[in-house]
């Protein structure tokens, strides 16, 4: 029997809504209800499919919550709208109100992956990926949990070593709504020598920082109890106070043990020796460019989830994949990173343990019978489509064996 899958941490607060609050009806949402044979408790989700193979991977991600949900005796409402590209196409912009106000009075979010290059050359405020801002600032989410795991049968996709990424388990905790990406004044003008200059703002508040460092050392307690903070804190004030911050936090945690580590250091020592790390907390902009480095270790980015949480209110779920749009369509895409973001927002979103553990050990249930998609396919192994992956993570979702999994 496959093992479940171990993100190997909690959630800080729930994140369900009141269940009694009242939903925004809109003739523009595609509402589709999964009925399990006897529900006992409903849930109403947001899909947003964006673009690229954002509808690909979020249809296998949602045939799973279905199937997961008959079993298990939930039942669904899913309401999905449009956002990111296809938003600019249909509506000019790229976050309606009313997908923002939808995935507000949702219990969770699933987004697809947003972007193209169709759009690339756009405004600013025209852009796919302002819309994601958007709804990350409106629902606010501002810790953003990112498991990276090397799973036993993919640990030869890695393209390090086999001894270095064997047994890989780390999280980057990374900080969402603040810094560089947020941080005003922003913006273009000119200099003293009239040359045309393009400037932004890297900025934290206290309780910005107290707030993620707080999630980040909860995260390291239910983990093996490490905790490594990154900044640039000998080069940049934000930096400076960021670590003041963390180091005065360290006292309420005596069981964590809290080192300090520079960025461009953290960048090397994640390729030189990973599994020296458990948990990483750093700002949005390393933790962006961070997280995505520790994804390459583990195989691909394909099969990696994110959750972004806030202190109440609906999470935000989805891969940390981007559009790919130059295999969108062909059935090339790998579902599994979405399908364990499905995963994610039952057991962080909704605290349907059972309901997640069940997907985990069905994506790796289906790894373990060899089928691989593109991107982590190996010799010797069954190469399918996006499609077929998800029908064979259903036939393991199905099986009797993880019952009480």
């Amino acid at each position: 029997m496959a093992a479940s899958l171990q993100l190997n941490f909690k959630p800080f607060k729930s994140q369900l809504l009141n269940p009694n609050s009242p939903s925004k009806p809109s003739p523009k949402f595609s509402t589709i209800r999964c009925a399990a044979a006897t529900p006992s408790k409903r849930y109403t989700l947001t899909l947003l499919p964006g673009d690229g193979i954002g509808p690909e991977v979020i249809s296998v991600a949602k045939n799973a919550l279905q199937q997961v949900g008959s079993i298990e005796g939930i039942e669904f409402e899913f309401k999905e709208m449009p956002m990111g590209g296809a938003a600019l196409d249909l509506t000019g912009v790229p976050l309606p109100e009313e997908t923002l106000s939808a995935a507000k009075d949702s219990h969770a979010v699933l987004l697809g992956a947003i972007g193209g290059y169709k759009w690339d050359n756009n405004e600013k405020h025209l852009k796919p990926e302002t819309g994601l801002l958007q709804l990350r600032a409106g629902l606010k989410v501002f810790a953003n949990l990112r498991p990276a795991t090397v799973l036993p049968q993919l640990v030869d996709a890695s393209t390090l070593k086999k001894e270095v990424a064997e047994g890989v388990d780390l999280m980057v905790v990374r900080e969402l709504t603040g810094g560089i990406y947020f941080g005003k004044p922003r913006g273009f003008g000119t200099n003293e020598n009239g040359e045309e200059i393009g400037f932004n703002t890297e900025v934290y508040a206290a309780h910005e920082i107290d707030r993620i460092a707080r999630v980040a050392f909860e995260t390291a307690r239910k983990r093996r109890g490490k905790l490594c903070s990154v900044d640039k804190a000998n080069v940049l004030e934000a930096s400076m106070l960021w670590r003041k911050i963390i180091t005065s936090i360290a006292s309420e945690y005596p069981d964590v043990e809290l080192s300090h580590m520079y960025v461009d250091n953290a960048a090397m020592q994640l390729v030189r020796n990973p599994k020296q790390f458990d948990t990483i907390v750093t700002n949005n902009i390393f933790g962006d460019i961070l997280s995505d480095e520790a994804s390459m270790i583990t195989g691909s980015i394909g099969m990696l989830p994110s959750a972004s949480l806030g202190e109440s209110g609906p999470g935000l779920f989805e891969p940390i994949h981007g559009s790919a749009p130059d295999i969108a369509g062909q059935d090339k895409a790998n579902p599994l990173a979405t399908v364990l973001s499905a995963a994610m927002l039952l057991k962080y979103g909704l605290g349907e343990e059972k309901a997640a553990r069940r997907i985990e050990a069905a994506v790796l249930d289906t790894l373990d019978r060899g089928y691989r998609t593109g991107d982590i396919f190996s010799s010797g192994l069954k190469l399918v489509g996006c499609k077929e992956m998800g029908e064979e993570v259903l036939k393991s979702i199905n099986c009797k064996v993880f019952a009480s999994a």
